[in-house]
């Protein structure tokens, strides 16, 4: 099994952690993390107009961006991460212009000797596949489905053709961080999107508490959270990596026992 395979083969829910590369000091969040217990982790790739996120990760992208964080460096710190964490997924989240403007191989080809798991790209729509996704599968790269409140049953199938790794139910029709859809209408989504496909469905967008995280897994394979980690990086800058564990503990054990 693949190591995203094997994070989504637990008796609970995945707990997915977002940071944003080059913001704070990125290896020692990123340990912070693993240490916490993480079943996978997305790392973004900072960019100059994140048009999917909310003020906390725009605010990431531009400490980042401040201290001249390339794409060579968020590759590095994905090949230093697979060589301290060789079980742990790891997934690149971003945007396509850093992802092919050298051509959609090179990236493929960088991100696979880095050990990515899987690539989200934000802005490149399913019926533009060819932009990115089969040099990424030829490499063995997971390309990550996104589904929205707005997917209909037409589009769907289009969404999940050539997808892997697991899909992402951006639960609400906006940006990151701001709101959370309710728990009844994720709930009718996931079954409606697990009907339609094997591949496990985490859901994301606005989940800041242990509680949201809970209530979310019992419903879906894995939650995402990303604001509220970042938040912590914003806040606390070099001594991110304690509040980041303490918060990726209190998410994990709150998803462990939710369908107790």
């Amino acid at each position: 099994m693949t190591r995203l395979q094997n994070a989504f083969a637990k008796p609970h829910a995945a707990f997915v952690a977002f940071i944003t590369a080059g913001d704070g000091d990125t290896a020692a969040n990123l340990d912070a993390l693993v240490e916490g217990g993480a079943d996978v982790i997305e790392l973004g790739m900072p960019f100059t107009d994140p048009m999917a996120d909310g003020p906390a990760i725009q605010a990431a992208n531009l400490r980042s961006l401040g201290k001249g964080t390339t794409t060579a460096d968020v590759l590095q710190y994905a090949y230093e991460f697979r060589k301290r964490h060789p079980d742990v997924p790891l997934v690149l989240m971003g945007y396509a212009n850093p992802m092919v403007r050298r051509g959609p191989e090179w990236f493929a080809d960088s991100a696979s000797a880095a050990g990515v798991d899987g690539v989200i790209c934000v802005d490149i729509p399913p019926e533009e596949d060819q932009a990115l996704g089969p040099a990424l599968r030829a490499k063995g790269i997971a390309p990550i489905g996104l589904a929205t409140p707005t997917t209909d049953a037409a589009r769907l199938p289009q969404v999940l053709d050539g997808s892997g790794g697991f899909l992402y139910y951006v639960s609400v029709a906006g940006i990151t961080g701001k709101q959370q859809a309710a728990t009844a209408a994720i709930e009718e989504a996931v079954g409606k999107l697990k009907a339609a496909t094997d591949l496990p469905v985490a859901v994301g967008f606005g989940v800041r508490t242990p509680e949201q995280a809970a209530a979310i897994a019992r419903h879906s394979d894995g939650v995402v959270v990303g604001s509220a980690l970042v938040d912590l990086c914003g806040e606390f800058g070099n001594d991110a990596p304690a509040k980041l564990q303490e918060l990726t503990s209190s998410m994990v054990n709150a998803i462990a026992n939710a369908r107790s």
